[in-house]
């Protein structure tokens, strides 16, 4: 029977940027995934890498930003090995806080927010008044980013066994040994969990991973370059494409493993999506669908090793994911391969959960 040096559970943007760092380390690494590579919460995202937010938790401060800072290196290397354009956007962001939120944090303030008067920024806004700030972020398009990290990982040796649902984390003499799927067995003396919202049903030891639920819609056809930029409101955010199409989004759900749209839902943000940018309105709707983030109970994203010898985790990025997965992949292969992390992700640890 076939080996491998580690086992990835889970094809997501994260497991399949792992194997890649793991394979620049000589791992023989194999994918499992229960469906289609890059088809989950990785394929449903919207994109955007906040850096700063007045959402992410401090202790995830200093990762957030490090991996926004990585962004361009990882880009350009997926593109170089899988010749897929991921759209790599860097016009920056219009930031519109909540009113109570204008002053909470160290950069958000009210006064000399923006470069350049607002209509001159983004002359397509409507009739907004309320303060706005300008923010350096990137985006990306999940979906590109998704497909270019399984042709490189493929391009890089990587296997993916696609259709395949673990059922079963095998133990060999307290150790790991390896997988069982709905299918068959695969041995390996590692084996690491990034399967998202469905991390924590599998043992050895369990962890409370949930669903949360994001609806969004696409639009397609409006005027050329509408919006110019990212523009987040409280009620909506808009997340311009290279090719024409704005993202819309998103809810935060606690629905279980429902992906269902509500078209009453898809309604109400298209309309908050046609405040801030009228010109949508000469737009179609294009698409509308949801995904599945991983959760935590303290919103915080589980990453290190189990008690189980070879056992190790990286899941529950909630929102975070996409902006999450350059440092993870980092930091995760350096732990998985016994070298000193570079970053601190103690507080991420696993075993936070166990009694």
């Amino acid at each position: 029977m076939k080996t491998w040096d580690v086992i990835i559970i889970g094809g997501g943007i994260i497991g399949l940027s792992l194997s890649i760092a793991l394979r620049k380390r000589g791992a023989r690494v194999l994918v499992v995934e229960r469906g289609e590579p890059s088809r989950e919460a990785s394929y449903a995202a919207a994109g955007m890498l906040v850096e700063c937010s007045l959402e992410t938790p401090a202790l995830l401060q200093p990762l957030a930003t490090a991996s926004a800072r990585m962004y361009p290196e990882f880009v350009h290397e997926l593109q170089d090995e899988s010749g897929v354009d991921v759209d790599l956007r860097d016009a920056g962001t219009i930031l519109f806080p909540p009113p109570e939120h204008v002053h909470e944090r160290a950069g958000f303030s009210a006064e000399s927010l923006l470069p350049a008067p607002l209509a001159q920024l983004e002359p397509a806004l409507g009739d907004v008044t309320r303060p706005a700030i300008f923010l350096q972020e990137r985006s990306v398009d999940p979906r590109a980013l998704g497909a270019a990290a399984v042709k490189a990982a493929k391009h890089r040796g990587v296997d993916v066994s696609s259709g395949s649902e673990v059922t079963e984390i095998l133990i060999s003499d307290g150790s790991i040994g390896g997988v069982r799927t709905d299918k068959t067995s695969y041995a390996a003396p590692v084996v690491v969990n990034c399967a998202g919202a469905w991390a924590g049903n599998l043992g050895p030891q369990q962890f409370p991973t949930r669903p949360v639920k994001g609806q969004m819609l696409s639009v397609a056809g409006g005027p050329r370059n509408t919006p110019r930029h990212v523009i987040r409101s409280p009620e909506v955010y808009l997340v311009p494409r290279s090719d024409g199409r704005v993202l819309i989004g998103a809810t935060v759900e606690e629905a279980g493993f429902d992906k269902r749209t509500d078209p009453a839902t898809i309604e109400q943000m298209h309309r908050a999506a046609l405040h801030l940018i009228p010109a949508l309105g000469r737009a179609r709707i294009l698409e509308a669908w949801a995904g599945l983030r991983p959760g935590t109970p303290d919103n915080l994203p589980i990453l290190g090793p189990m008690p189980t010898p070879g056992y190790f985790v990286a899941t529950g990025h909630f929102r975070d994911g996409i902006l999450l997965t350059p440092v993870t992949a980092h930091v995760m292969a350096q732990v998985v391969t016994g070298a000193k992390p570079e970053y601190d992700i103690s507080a991420f640890s696993p075993v936070r959960f166990q009694a």
